[in-house]
Formats: structure tokens, C-alpha cells, sequence
């Protein structure tokens, strides 16, 4: 059983806006850095489309419907800090539900709190992300979300680069992730629109194949 899943009547629409807006960008002669020292020829900065409102509206809207399609019985939304807080508060508002924040590490000062709102316990949870890649600190604050006590029931995101390790990752924590888009779907709509030509498209689609040694 696959532990990812894409919501397919989305995932051309958003990665076109996501292009559009320079949310996605993408240079293979110029690969960005990533945190981990990886080179990649793709940089995806989702908090972009909160600066425009249709598309924000369009994005909060698809993560409500694919939370509602997907986890029906979710009684709580939570933002995995920081770019999934906004999305999730937006998100937690339009289903008229709770709705609390994961922090990276425990606040240094005044409560200390790792999770920031009020639910009741075993309260059945749905977090929101912005991006996943290989799903790890994500699933980190599933796995505090669980050690404080909620019913962790799945994840929502709005892209994914489509890594192996991922849907190991999530496969491993028995927690299913449903994304309006990702990579593939991204390419296609990259193609189409003339972001790449057909040389670039090979050079970039090679890179997820094995994106920590990828030149």
C-alpha cells in the first residue's frame, strides 16, 4: 500500500500556478543549495502563494476538500512550523475546526511548549504542510503530536519532490500523506509551457533520480 498519494484533479493546476508566481523555480545551470548540501536544479518556496490571494484561496481551499475527501472524521488541523502554520490556520478556518502548531524544538523560554493551541486530548488530527522531501521533519512532529497524547490520522501537503525515502518514511510511520501535487506533474506543466525545452527537461528529471550525487 502506498503511503502517499496524489490528488490527481490538482496536481497539474497547482504546479502551474506554483510556476507561475516563481514559487518553483527551476535552473540546472545554476542548481540552488539545499540545507543539506544536496545541489538541485529546483527550488520550491510555497509560502509565495500566500502574497497572492487567488492562488492562496485556490490552494486553501483544495487542502479543505482533499482533508474532508481523505480524513472525515478529523476533529483538529495542525501546522507543521513554520510554513505549514499559515496554510493550516487558513485551512482550519474555512472546516471551522482547532487548531494548533508543532515547533521544531520546545520554545527556549516562558512554557517551553513543543505544541502551541488547546485541544482535547485523543482529539483525531490532521497536520499541514507546505513541502515535503523526505518527509522527516514532518513526520517528526506527527511523532510529537502522537507523544502528547493525539490520534495522528494523516497529512495533507501541497507539493512533493516524489522521493523513495519519503514513502518510506511515511510507510514506516504508518501515517498516509495526500499532496496537490508534485514532481512529475510539475515537469509536465513545465514542458508545456515552455519553462524548459526538451534538454533541460532531461537534465532536470535526472536529478530525482539521485539527487545527493546529482551534478
Amino acid at each position: 500500500m502506498n503511503h502517499i498519494k496524489i490528488q490527481e484533479d490538482t496536481a497539474g493546476p497547482i504546479a502551474s500556478r506554483l510556476l507561475e508566481i516563481g514559487a518553483i523555480k527551476l535552473n540546472y545551470k545554476q542548481p540552488f543549495t539545499w540545507s543539506s548540501g544536496w545541489k538541485s536544479p529546483i527550488y520550491c518556496d510555497n509560502r509565495l502563494a500566500l502574497s497572492y490571494p487567488l492562488i492562496r484561496a485556490y490552494i486553501k481551499e483544495n487542502l479543505a476538500r482533499t482533508i474532508k475527501l481523505n480524513f472525515p472524521q478529523v476533529e483538529c488541523i495542525a501546522g507543521v512550523a513554520t510554513a505549514g502554520i499559515p496554510q493550516g490556520a487558513l485551512v482550519a478556518d474555512l472546516l471551522g475546526l482547532p487548531f494548533v502548531y508543532v515547533r521544531p524544538k520546545p520554545k527556549e523560554h516562558g512554557m517551553g511548549n513543543l505544541i502551541e493551541g488547546k485541544v482535547e486530548k485523543n482529539a483525531k488530527v490532521v497536520l499541514v504542510e507546505d513541502l515535503i522531501s523526505t518527509g522527516g521533519s514532518s513526520l517528526k512532529a506527527a511523532q510529537a503530536m502522537k507523544e502528547a497524547g493525539f490520534k495522528v490520522i494523516g497529512m495533507v501537503a501541497i507539493f512533493t519532490y516524489g522521493f523513495e525515502t519519503a514513502e518510506k518514511n511515511f510507510s514506516d510511520a504508518n501515517i498516509p500523506l495526500v499532496c496537490l501535487s508534485d514532481f512529475a506533474h510539475m515537469l509536465t506543466q513545465a514542458a508545456e509551457q515552455k519553462y524548459l525545452d526538451e534538454k533541460e527537461l532531461i537534465h532536470v528529471k535526472s536529478w530525482r533520480l539521485d539527487p545527493a550525487n546529482w551534478k
